[in-house]
């Protein structure tokens, strides 16, 4: 089981981030994932939202750090942890944009990223950034399958119902000849999408028996990732049976690797939640 954590303070959820993550400053966001790496964590996140309605803030949180930037940065004092965009939604980009700018970050951080994208769902957001939103679903799968082809190419070419390019230059290009891509949402078809076109499936906001079902009913592909959230912050300090009952209820669910979000006071708690994770042996 692969431990990820969705990395506090970089984005805030109403009613889902602890008070300290408010005030929490770049060098508090270092040690967090400093430590993560130290006690074998297999990743850290990071989402993309350009710019949220203000009345849509109260529901979907208005803090979102940019994670071609913050990634860019944690790359630079840490060696081995991965980086997942959790999600980057592809309506926003050109496929060739993606593959340029991630896969110069891909060069950074020395073959280390997760590509994490979704369909994404905001619609003031796209007519703000005059992006198509009513097809968006068949251009973001089109945008993978471009993302693919252009991936660690210098001269990529694509042809597709959506996207098409040839005769460019793209350097540098990313450090290999793909990247994990992992698939976000909240549906059924998301993980189709996932099980079609990527190498992963990391949902939000599905319950473990909804993630059972439906993974029973699609054939998942061998060395397929299926990345699932607890339904609560775990406190594995405090509670170390409650904490390995929910990981045992999410490998029931199929997954292979868990989006932790942890209970904590500060972020020397968290740290210390970190390794408590670690201690209870539940991965």
């Amino acid at each position: 089981m692969k431990l990820g954590i969705i990395t506090p303070a970089l984005t805030l959820l109403p009613r889902a981030h602890a008070r300290w993550e408010a005030t929490a400053d770049l060098d508090d966001i270092v040690e967090v994932v400093q430590t993560a790496e130290r006690l074998g964590y297999h990743h850290v996140t990071c989402s993309e939202h350009v710019a949220v309605p203000s009345d849509a803030a109260a529901i979907r949180g208005a803090r979102y750090w940019d994670p071609l930037a913050t990634f860019g940065y944690l790359a630079a004092v840490t060696s081995s942890i991965r980086f997942a965009t959790h999600v980057l939604v592809l309506g926003y980009h050109h496929p060739l944009a993606i593959a340029k700018r991630y896969g110069t970050l891909d060069v950074v951080c020395r073959g280390r990223l997760v590509l994490g994208v979704g369909v994404g769902s905001l619609a003031e957001e796209f007519e703000l950034l005059d992006a198509p939103f009513a097809d968006r679903g068949e251009r973001a799968d089109d945008a993978v399958r471009a993302i693919r082809a252009a991936w660690g190419r210098a001269e990529p070419a694509y042809a597709g119902p959506v996207y098409a390019f040839k005769d460019f230059v793209v350097d540098p290009c990313a450090p290999r000849a793909d990247v994990p891509i992992w698939v976000g949402g909240r549906t059924r078809r998301s993980l189709r999408r996932a099980v079609s076109l990527a190498d992963g499936w990391a949902p939000f906001a599905v319950t473990p028996a909804e993630s059972r079902r439906w993974l029973d009913a699609v054939d998942v592909p061998s060395a397929f990732e299926v990345v699932l959230q607890p339904e609560r912050a775990l406190d594995p300090a405090a509670d170390p049976d409650g904490t390995t009952g929910a990981i045992d209820d999410l490998r029931a669910a199929g997954a292979t690797a868990v989006n932790l979000r942890l209970v904590s006071h500060s972020m020397s708690h968290y740290c210390e939640q970190l390794a408590a994770m670690i201690e209870t042996g539940a991965p």
